[in-house]
């Protein structure tokens, strides 16, 4: 058997993929964190599965869940909120099951800032504008960030930013920033993306921290911060979809 790391997405049950529904239907345990998924999600999951809400244990409890359940031959999927590439410990998991010579894959999942950019109905690179987006947290109650990797040294490249686990920080993070991109730089907050009791946030860096506090926004939010995000964005037109552009035919 398998242990299968999932991506349930930003939280909408209709927004994973159909490998990742598949593997819901047949699997005997579901680990998943109660935290950020919505319970709508677990619906995939067949009458019967071993359902373990994993918020209040700690990686090595959540690990031995996953090889004990391997060893009883039971089909075992752990659920990670939005995608397993960012911020899932995936990582730290797999190395332990590495270990525990128990076999696992990875299948993706829609990731929280491409659900945010969605429901702001905001392109993240626009042409002569931004053309690169930097997936980022800030350093609060977590990990050290490594050296090297301050903010203000991605915000200097004037690419735009997917600020993940940072929303308790966001005044602090909005005086950074403006000093790089300007204090009238546009801002999207979105909390819980697709979730019943989604929120969404829009300003600047000068009043967006105002805006966040006001909510009492603790958790679950992504914070988009770039030219892009401008309500009134006017960029470049891509050299891809150009009149002046030569195609050429595919056999």
């Amino acid at each position: 058997m398998t242990v299968h790391f999932v991506g349930a997405g930003p939280g909408a049950a209709d927004l994973l993929t159909l490998r990742a529904v598949r593997l819901l239907e047949r699997a005997d345990v579901v680990l998943y964190a109660g935290t950020y998924l919505d319970a709508e999600v677990l619906g995939h999951c067949r009458d019967g599965a071993r359902l373990v809400d994993t918020q209040h244990l700690d990686l090595e409890e959540i690990t031995a869940a996953l090889v004990d359940a391997h060893r009883e031959g039971l089909e075992v999927v752990r659920l990670c909120s939005g995608d397993p590439s960012l911020y899932s410990a995936v990582h730290e998991q797999a190395r332990r099951l590495d270990a525990a010579s128990v076999a696992w894959d990875v299948t993706p999942g829609v990731p929280a800032y491409a659900a945010a950019a969605a429901i702001v109905g905001a392109e993240l690179t626009v042409p002569e504008l931004a053309q690169s987006v930097v997936l980022t947290r800030t350093q609060a109650r977590s990990t050290q960030m490594p050296a090297g990797e301050q903010l203000a040294a991605f915000a200097a490249t004037g690419a735009t930013l997917a600020l993940h686990l940072g929303i308790t920080r966001t005044r602090e993070l909005a005086a950074e920033l403006a000093e790089h991109y300007g204090a009238d730089c546009a801002v999207a907050v979105v909390s819980k993306a697709t979730q019943p009791d989604e929120l969404v946030l829009r300003g600047t860096l000068a009043d967006i921290a105002d805006q966040v506090e006001a909510a009492g926004l603790r958790q679950a939010a992504v914070i988009l911060v770039g030219p892009a995000l401008a309500p009134d964005v006017r960029g470049g037109e891509s050299y891809l979809y150009a009149a002046s552009r030569e195609r050429r035919q595919r056999p």
